[in-house]
């Protein structure tokens, strides 16, 4: 993994972990390169998620500003 990657992860990672009543709970996974999985605790999914996806959407958007500079297009999704 390079060191942009594990940046990106790392930035998902603690913006998760700032939402989440269990923060150790959080765990984010990066797969085939440009795909990053977010996995909380069933009872953090809607502080995740938030008011019809607002939260998740705008964690959406600085993933993608932060792969503007790496020229890569990051995917980001929740699993449950």
């Amino acid at each position: 993994m390079t060191e942009h990657n594990a940046d990106v992860r790392m930035l998902i990672e603690h913006i998760a972990k700032s939402l989440v009543d269990a923060p150790e709970q959080v765990f984010v996974e990066q797969l085939d390169g440009d795909v990053i999985e977010l996995e909380v605790a069933e009872s953090d999914m809607g502080k995740v998620i938030g008011r019809q996806g607002r939260t998740v959407r705008a964690m959406r958007a600085v993933l993608s500003a932060a792969g503007v500079r790496a020229h890569k297009r990051y995917t980001l999704e929740v699993v449950e």
